[in-house]
């Protein structure tokens, strides 16, 4: 589960930065930044959640 979160926030960032170089060949640059915020916090969320979860599930060494 901490290995997917990992997966999914570095998908977000690069998914972000991918689609900022986008910007200038858009119709309307704010509305796609706004919608790719949006999309990319989410998932970063989501990937936080994850790590976060799969850490307290973790069982330490005997």
């Amino acid at each position: 589960m901490i290995a997917v979160g990992g997966v999914l926030l570095i998908i977000a960032l690069l998914f972000f930065l991918a689609m900022r170089d986008m910007t200038p060949w858009s119709n309307d640059a704010v509305a796609l930044m706004r919608t790719v915020g949006e999309v990319s916090g989410t998932v970063g969320g989501i990937s936080i959640i994850m790590i976060v979860f799969g850490l307290i599930g973790r069982k330490e060494p005997a």
